[in-house]
Formats: C-alpha cells, structure tokens, sequence
C-alpha cells in the first residue's frame, strides 16, 4: 500500500509554517551556527555532525515519512516578507486511539526571540491539531528555569500539570522538566504554577 501524500503549510498573519526542504540546508546551518550558544543550553547535546549537509538531509527525510505516515508535523517558520528562516517547531509523537495527542517541541534563532514569532507558530500549531487534525491533547515540557519558554507556554493556553523527573538529557545532563498540556475542551481553568 503506498502512503497518501501529505501537504502541511500553515499560514498565520507573518508566518509560513512548512515542512523543511533540501534548499533550506544553508539557511539552517548558518540559523543554528550563529545561534548556538543560545541553544545549547535548552537542547540535547549536538551530534558531531549536527551541521553537516548528511545530518540535515537525514532530517529532510525524517520529516516527510512522519508526515507522510502521521506520526509527526515538522514545520520551519518562514517569516512571509522575506521568506526567512526563523526556527522551527514540531508536532511529534502523535497517538490516534483513545488518545488523540501529541507533543510539541519548538526552537527560535538568538536574534528572531522575543518578537512574537514562535507565539504566533504555537497559536498556529494548535488551532491546526485541534480543528484540522482532531487531536484532543496536546503537550510540552521545558527546563524549569526556562522562564522564557514557561511564558510562551502559558500565553498560548498551555497549563502547569508538573514535574517529570529526569525526562530528557539536556546538554550532556538528565534534566527535569515542567510539564504543560492545552486541551482542545479545556475546562479546568487557570492553574497555579507549583514550585519545582
């Protein structure tokens, strides 16, 4: 059986979201080089060849079989006035059946931050699983200290639900992490952000 082709491309008001592409290597390396002190902090320990046109390829492919088989949305943020690269965000570890959720993972270049961009691909993620992909749940987790990301989070509807201990390596290093999740129906109003 040959699997449907899937077309993703999210548009918001300064925003393309779409699958990365072969042309995006040089535009990406040169985003992830230039701000990769400002990332490493935030992420898993880079591979050696992290940068390398092999590694972005196999990254190429990755994203057109989790699109293709729905297990995941990979998307670049493609600022529209000047198709820039900005970042990118990722709607991965999708679960059909009685679960209907994914999480979401997302990263932004240094000098791209804190203008509003990855809010509006956030806002545009959801609105797309909720209405489009019918996923009831989705989720994300950050370090606790990332007061940035906890924000971003909670600006875009996300809630507190706690803390996973040692839930990903972070940097060389296990990590805890703080939990969010929004709800397609979400009823439980605000919540309260717990010490962690």
């Amino acid at each position: 059986m040959i699997a449907r082709k899937r077309r993703v491309r999210l548009l918001s008001e300064r925003l393309l979201l779409r699958p990365p592409q072969h042309s995006d290597f040089n535009a990406w390396t040169a985003l992830r080089r230039e701000s990769q002190a400002f990332l490493v902090p935030w992420e898993p320990t880079w591979a050696p060849d992290h940068l390398t046109r092999k590694a972005f390829t196999s990254r190429v492919y990755w994203a057109q079989r989790v699109i293709a088989n729905g297990t995941g949305v990979p998307l670049f943020l493609i600022r529209q006035e000047d198709e820039e690269l900005l970042g990118a965000i990722t709607l991965d570890n999708i679960r059909r059946g009685p679960a209907q959720d994914g999480t979401i993972g997302y990263w932004i270049g240094e000098r791209h931050a804190r203008q509003g961009y990855m809010r509006e691909a956030i806002q545009s993620l959801v609105h797309h699983s909720f209405q489009v992909m019918d996923l009831s749940r989705l989720q994300a987790a950050c370090l606790p200290e990332n007061a940035a990301s906890r924000g971003l989070l909670e600006s875009c509807g996300f809630k507190y639900e706690g803390v996973a201990q040692s839930y990903l390596q972070i940097n060389g290093r296990w990590r805890n992490h703080v939990l969010y999740a929004n709800l397609r129906s979400d009823r439980r109003g605000r919540t309260e952000i717990g010490a962690v």
